[in-house]
Formats: structure tokens, C-alpha cells, sequence
């Protein structure tokens, strides 16, 4: 009787990790043609050069990296602390174990404070060297970088700049990520649970609540984390070289430290209060997909889990 009985949270803490690394190799290459915050007609252009040949292209390693230490990171711990305050979905045969209830709305963004946070760590040199990658293009051919691959462009980063490189712009990356989880993952949770109720159904839903709860999450996701992107897509892209220039490293380093909140105000006095939202478009168009293909692939792959964990249960039941 013993084994029949549903696994209890403690035991499911690895489950949420290893969903959350196949969901990312999933997931990665969607918003992949629309990710570079250029015009239309080179976003046009990319699509048709990157989806016309069918070798991948040499950047999407860059994104594939990020998302298997960013988005693995985040989904993972955030789902570990989740399923300690969820109730262990029901088997079919269960008739004690009334359907797990989604924690409420606080609880679900204080869980997505720390997994943001310690995602945002985790995925900041790849998120530098994607950011570099994409916008290798649009600079000058002297400053052009040409990495061949995301693991030639760490190499390089560590060799020609030192460690510090792969953590360039982390403050902005980690505040980014924890706007994102908290946005994105507590969102998609809380409108999962509203769909639920107001259809009034049970367990875990349908691919429909998925997708209705999925693009709603997208939309919060984008529009939160909007002025965060501008800030740290400027941070991140800018070159080495322009920062090395001068011959006082610590002055150079003091310069570094104080340029935040420079570039800030020399903003807001250019743009205005929408510096925050400039390109929210073409950054919906990017993450709003991405987000509805992450959850689908992410319930979908539960679902098939639940089915083999169900499986092999049956068969050691009647054994």
C-alpha cells in the first residue's frame, strides 16, 4: 500500500528541473528569427535568411545556451519551491486526495523573487554573449566580433577581457529576471487558476487554459519587463573597447560603476517616460510566442511524465 500512495512534495522536488531543461532546448529556437530589436525590414530579412537554409545558424547556439542556464535555472527552482506548497497531483484511482490548488497570488511572487534572482546569475554570460551576438552585425567592421559559436565566444570573452566580461550588466540582468519570473511564471499560475475556476475545471487543464494562461502571461511579462530590457540591452551591447579606453583602470572601473544611472537620466531627458516601452512590439512579438510555447511544451511534457510515472507504478502494483 505503501507504494500505491501518491508521491509527496519532498519527493518531487527534481521533477521541476528536469522539465524546465527540456522545455528550454524546446522552446529556445521560437522567438529565434524576431529576437534582434532592429527595424522591420531587417527583422523580415533575418526571418527569410535564417529560416531558408537548413544548417542552424551559428547565433541560435548563443540563445540555446542562454535558455538552458537562464530559463533552466529559474523554471526549476521556482517549480521546486512551488511543489512544496502544492498538494501531489491525484492518481485516476485516488478518491481521498481532493485536485492541487494553486498557492495565492503573494505567495506564487515571493517563490519567484529568489528563482528569478539566482536565474538572472546563472544565465548572465550567456545572456552577454547573446546580447553581442545579435547586435555583432549593426557595429562598426572594426569592432565586429565574428564569434563562431557560443563556446568560442566565452572562450574569447574570458581570454581578451578577464571573468568580469561574462558578468557585464548583471545588476540590470538580475533585477530583468526576477521581473521576469515573478511576471511570467506567478502570472501564468494565477491566470491557469482563474481560467480553472471559471470554466470550473479540476487538475492541471486542457491545452486551452494552457494557451489562454500562456498569452496573458506573455502580454504582463512584456509590458513589466520593458523598460528593464531597453536598460540592460544597451548595457550589455556595449563594447569592451569603448570601457578600456584610458590608462586608470580604476577610474575606468569607477566610470563603469556610475554609468547606470547616467545612462538613466541622459534618457529619460532625451526620450521622455516612454523610453520604457519603446519597442514593446516588436519584444511582444518576440516573447509573447516564447511564452506560449514554454508553458505548452512545459504541461505537456508534465503530462507525459505523469503518464509514464502512472505507468510503471501500475505495472509494480500488480507485480
Amino acid at each position: 500500500m505503501a507504494r500505491e500512495a501518491c508521491s509527496t512534495p519532498s519527493s518531487t522536488s527534481s521533477r521541476p528541473m528536469v522539465h524546465s531543461v527540456f522545455t528550454a532546448v524546446y522552446a529556445s529556437p521560437v522567438p529565434y528569427p524576431v529576437m534582434t530589436p532592429n527595424t522591420v525590414k531587417t527583422q523580415i530579412s533575418r526571418l527569410t535568411l535564417t529560416l531558408a537554409p537548413l544548417v542552424p545558424n551559428q547565433q541560435l547556439s548563443a540563445s540555446l545556451l542562454r535558455q538552458l542556464t537562464y530559463s533552466t535555472t529559474r523554471f526549476g527552482i521556482y517549480g521546486s519551491l512551488k511543489s512544496h506548497l502544492t498538494p501531489p497531483f491525484p492518481s485516476p484511482d485516488s478518491t481521498t486526495q481532493s485536485p492541487p490548488t494553486t498557492p495565492p497570488l503573494s505567495t506564487l511572487l515571493l517563490l519567484a523573487i529568489p528563482s528569478g534572482l539566482f536565474g538572472g546569475l546563472a544565465g548572465n554570460p550567456a545572456d552577454v554573449l547573446n546580447v553581442r551576438m545579435q547586435h555583432d552585425s549593426s557595429l562598426p567592421p572594426p569592432l565586429r566580433r565574428h564569434y563562431k559559436n557560443a563556446l568560442d565566444g566565452l572562450v574569447r570573452m574570458v581570454r581578451e577581457e578577464g571573468l568580469t566580461s561574462l558578468f557585464r550588466g548583471v545588476g540590470p540582468n538580475s533585477a530583468r529576471a526576477v521581473l521576469m519570473t515573478t511576471s511570467q511564471l506567478a502570472s501564468y499560475d494565477a491566470f491557469k487558476g482563474l481560467v480553472l475556476r471559471w470554466r470550473g475545471g479540476e487538475g492541471e487543464g486542457d491545452v486551452s487554459t494552457h494557451l489562454v494562461a500562456s498569452a496573458a502571461a506573455g502580454f504582463v511579462a512584456t509590458t513589466v519587463c520593458s523598460p528593464v530590457d531597453v536598460i540592460k540591452t544597451r548595457v550589455m551591447s556595449a563594447s569592451a573597447e569603448a570601457g578600456g579606453k584610458g590608462g586608470d583602470g580604476g577610474k575606468e572601473e569607477k566610470k563603469k560603476k556610475e554609468s547606470l544611472l547616467k545612462l538613466l537620466r541622459r534618457v529619460q531627458r532625451a526620450e521622455g517616460a516612454m523610453w520604457m516601452w519603446r519597442g514593446w512590439v516588436p519584444s511582444f512579438v518576440r516573447l509573447g510566442p516564447h511564452t506560449v510555447a514554454t508553458f505548452l511544451f512545459l504541461e505537456q511534457h508534465k503530462k507525459i511524465y505523469r503518464g509514464l510515472k502512472e505507468g510503471v507504478g501500475g505495472e509494480g502494483a500488480e507485480v
